[in-house]
């Protein structure tokens, strides 16, 4: 998983998109947020998709009984609509703005619990699923936005697939830290070596990966969850300059990558005061 899951400097958050700039070593302005399922932690629900849906790449969650079942904000932002088309279209919506261009909509709801310019927290209870507007039975319609269209779907990082019906069970609102060393790192690494830094403030990771002999290092956060804080990750190849990725995130820092077939690293990272450096090991 790329770095481009990650959201940087809040301060910079609400300025950096509507000039179309980024910071260096933080996330491009287009950067998606986590989005997660918008249901409780938990439960299980159908994302249905299909060809002609309209908009295209729109998701249908289903679920029997879901009518009144709350409805959660998918990540935090800024409520923009709220809105009630009767009877046809969305009937009873709602958008939330997540900036860098994403936004989210929440259809066909039962009820709507939150106002234009509300702050809302990822996780945060915005509505109730129904079966407003143009509908033949109950369930909640969702799109991912960007600078106005819709994009294929993910939730908490899979994809969701083009054409079918997928179960997905929500992590929204389940506390932890949403990402793994896995996704940070991407496919084909796996795990070697990790150190819990003090005070329980995150951990830091060493990960490999045997086809192509490169190292990856990352730090994730336990504390500060979703709120940007200093956290980092380094990696250094014996005989090599050392590579840092440092700054202000939600989650973690990193991936650090680095090839060393048959050369010893030094890795290591910090969440806030609370570092780890091992010394030069995992030399085989």
């Amino acid at each position: 998983m790329s770095r481009l899951r990650r959201l940087a400097l809040i301060a910079a958050a609400a300025a950096l998109p509507a000039l179309g700039l980024s910071l260096a070593g933080q996330t491009t302005a287009s950067a998606a947020p986590n989005f997660q399922v918008p249901f409780k932690c938990g439960v299980t629900v159908t994302a249905a998709t299909f060809s002609g849906h309209s908009p295209a790449y729109s998701v249908d969650f289903q679920k029997d009984g879901i009518t009144g079942m709350p409805v959660l904000a998918s990540a935090s932002g800024t409520v923009t609509r709220v809105a009630d088309e009767g009877g046809s279209s969305y009937g009873k919506w709602i958008e939330v703005d997540h900036g860098g261009g994403w936004r989210t909509r929440y259809a066909h709801l039962s009820a709507q619990e939150v106002s234009v310019g509300q702050s809302v927290a990822g996780g945060k209870q915005i509505g109730k699923a129904g079966a407003t507007g143009g509908v033949t039975g109950p369930h909640l319609h969702f799109e991912e936005r960007l600078d106005g269209v819709v994009q294929k779907a993910k939730l908490n990082g899979v994809a969701v697939p083009y054409y079918g019906h997928t179960s997905f069970t929500s992590k929204n609102g389940c506390g932890g830290n949403p990402y793994s060393a896995d996704e940070v790192c991407g496919d084909g690494f796996d795990v070697v070596d990790q150190q819990a830094l003090a005070n329980s403030s995150g951990t830091a990771y060493l990960l490999y990966n045997a086809s192509t002999k490169a190292n990856c290092v990352t730090t994730l956060k336990s504390t500060s969850l979703g709120t940007a804080s200093p956290v980092s990750a380094f990696l250094e190849v014996q005989g090599s300059a050392r590579v840092t990725d440092s700054g202000d995130f939600t989650y973690y820092a990193g991936p650090v990558k680095k090839t060393a077939e048959a050369t010893c690293v030094k890795w290591g990272g910090s969440v806030g005061a609370n570092t780890y450096e091992s010394g030069f090991e995992h030399c085989g």
